[in-house]
């Protein structure tokens, strides 16, 4: 009774009795690593390459490949939470982008058939993936992976067969030119705006739903997740299909942006989604991340990955900083693990 007295009176007047408890109730937030890593490297390219970087087109440089890698990078830090991995984006993004292009393209049909056809695509490939993994008892990266490349080898032949070609054009009309494929202030993809809406549903989904508590459950443990009642197969099933669905949605964006669609090219956004993700705080055994590192790990990487091109340093030094980034980003994310179950053990004593 003391020492909880003694507790209240010390937080009533503004002192903490044990300084190490308020840092690891700080060290309790995934995102802690990724926000401290996103302010050192935006203050090393402000100083590296001076204001330019704070300029309209530096902001648009990186904001817009953080868009597209950000939609993606949302479901996957989803299903590496549950313990679970998809590979298949790197197949369904082009997949999808085709897939509009040659229903809304060659054939003519009103864009919002494409737009359907394709987003139908990808929630179809993310319920063959959860179905798959569950049926199967096989690793989720390893179904992914022969999913990625059957979806490949289905996007070539369908490719050549219909239009005897590996790529296809497509003129979006105004509409969908103005909701999915627009330039703002002519340098600004609109995607930045969806990608902003898609982080409030997944904050959402994970920090206010019950569902979140769901997903952090699955990735602790399956058994003990299903065991309490959480209906683990459909949670399983859902989050893939949320992957495929958010790898759809880049692939017809990028067809609206580019105004054609090739068989290759979405093989990039699995190791930079992944890498996104990881930087962002979120553990690769999963049960550990948070909507809010995610999105700063996006950031980050993306601020990398352009930002170089804005100084005098050699672009290829951009893949030796992710990489430096990515390996900082595993040690202090289990580090700050560690400190948080450390101050919930302390605290629960």
């Amino acid at each position: 009774m003391a020492s909880a007295f003694q507790h209240k009176a010390s937080s009533a007047s503004g002192h903490n009795p044990n300084p190490l408890l308020s840092l690891g109730r700080l060290s309790n937030r995934p995102e802690l690593g990724s926000v401290i890593g996103m302010l050192t490297v935006f203050i090393f390219f402000i100083i590296a390459a001076g204001s330019v970087f704070l300029t309209p087109a530096g902001f648009a440089g990186w904001l817009n490949v953080a868009a597209e890698i950000g939609i993606v990078a949302l479901p996957i830090g989803f299903l590496m939470i549950a313990g679970e991995l998809d590979i298949s984006i790197g197949a369904v993004i082009p997949a999808s982008s085709l897939t509009l292009a040659v229903v809304s393209g060659h054939f003519g049909l009103p864009d919002i058939v494409g737009v359907i056809a394709a987003l139908s695509f990808g929630l179809l490939v993310g319920y063959l993936n959860g179905w798959l993994v569950l049926k199967t008892q096989v690793p989720s990266l390893i179904v992914t992976i022969g999913m990625m490349f059957g979806v490949m080898g289905l996007t070539l032949g369908v490719s050549v067969l219909l239009t005897g070609s590996t790529s296809t054009a497509i003129i979006p009309g105004d509409t969908a030119q103005f909701l999915l494929g627009q330039f703002v202030g002519g340098m600004f993809q609109v995607t930045i705006f969806w990608w902003i809406a898609f982080i409030a549903v997944f904050f959402y989904v994970l920090h206010v739903s019950p569902f979140g508590n769901w997903i952090y459950a699955l990735g602790g443990d399956r058994d003990s997740a299903r065991n309490a009642g959480i209906p683990t197969a459909t949670l399983t099933k859902s989050l893939f299909m949320s992957s495929g669905f958010c790898a759809a949605f880049v692939g017809v964006s990028q067809a609206m942006v580019y105004q054609s669609a090739q068989v290759a090219g979405g093989q990039a956004f699995i190791f930079n989604s992944i890498m996104c993700v990881v930087i962002g705080g979120v553990l690769l055994t999963g049960g550990f991340g948070s909507v809010v590192g995610i999105v700063v790990g996006t950031i980050t990487f993306s601020m990398v990955n352009q930002g170089i091109y804005f100084t005098d340093f050699n672009p290829n030094l951009g893949s030796i900083i992710i990489g430096a980034l990515l390996l900082v980003a595993v040690l202090t994310n289990d580090m700050f693990r560690r400190m948080a179950l450390s101050y919930s053990s302390k605290k629960k004593g």
